[in-house]
């Protein structure tokens, strides 16, 4: 037996994201599957609480190791090997749960699946029909949290990572949302303009903006700490825009 069609649906940051064209994909599902990272895993509780609030039983699969000292080996070559391995793990994870089952399953997203997320990639790999529903990106909350446009008027605006952020300003970005990274190295930047949020949407939502050289370094680790303690799990990003 094989799953029929799989549902990737992206539901922002939690069940009060959840856009009525999402909610309606989650009770067409038979059921949710969702990467489970150990028994107090605080992310699949709030996957598991959008489930229960729209009629959807939730499937939880463990998630394969990722080999992180592979991933320091090398800037890129060694992360992009750790990240496919892992990948390909997951991949023969869910199949195994989706030949036993069959039927409609789906796959819950963090904010949006278009944005630093590998569902749609794994998924690709199982071979079967999908489809994609849209969630609300972090991005998106950043920029409604801080009131703002995410770039100046006729200007871009650049999505990087952390890893990425000196390789892209050296290149010339000078307004940039900078995702995925929890240290990233920002000396010699102190002129520059910092718009940061931490677990939008979450009861630990942390913000602060102004030039990077007041707000400084260290508050926003503690922003991004304090986070972390109130909800037991932290995701943050934050706008870069350099002076003119």
């Amino acid at each position: 037996m094989s799953a029929s069609t799989v549902r990737v649906i992206g539901f922002g940051m939690g069940p009060q994201h959840v856009t009525p064209e999402a909610a309606d994909a989650l009770r067409s599902c038979d059921y949710v599957l969702a990467a489970a990272k150990g028994a107090e895993d605080p992310l699949l509780a709030i996957r598991r609480a959008v489930c229960e609030q729209y009629g959807a039983e939730l499937v939880a699969v463990p998630d394969p190791e990722r080999d992180r000292d592979a991933a320091t080996t090398t800037a890129t070559a060694g992360y992009d090997r750790a990240v496919r391995a892992w990948h390909t793990a997951r991949v023969e994870s869910y199949r195994a749960v989706l030949e036993e089952r069959g039927g409609t399953a789906g796959f819950l997203v963090w904010g949006d699946p278009a944005l630093y997320d590998s569902t749609i990639r794994v998924v690709e790999q199982l071979g079967l029909p999908f489809d994609v529903i849209p969630g609300i990106s972090a991005p998106q909350l950043l920029a409604a949290r801080h009131r703002m446009v995410l770039h100046e008027v006729g200007r871009p605006v650049h999505l990087t990572t952390a890893r990425r952020l000196r390789e892209d300003i050296a290149a010339g970005q000078r307004n940039l949302v900078v995702m995925l990274g929890s240290a990233p190295d920002l000396e010699g930047l102190e002129d520059w303009q910092v718009w940061y949020g931490a677990n939008l949407g979450a009861p630990g939502e942390q913000l602060a903006a102004g030039r990077l050289g007041d707000v400084g370094e260290a508050s926003l680790r503690v922003a991004r700490e304090h986070a972390r303690a109130i909800d037991g799990w932290v995701m943050d990003l934050y706008l870069l825009r350099g002076p003119r």
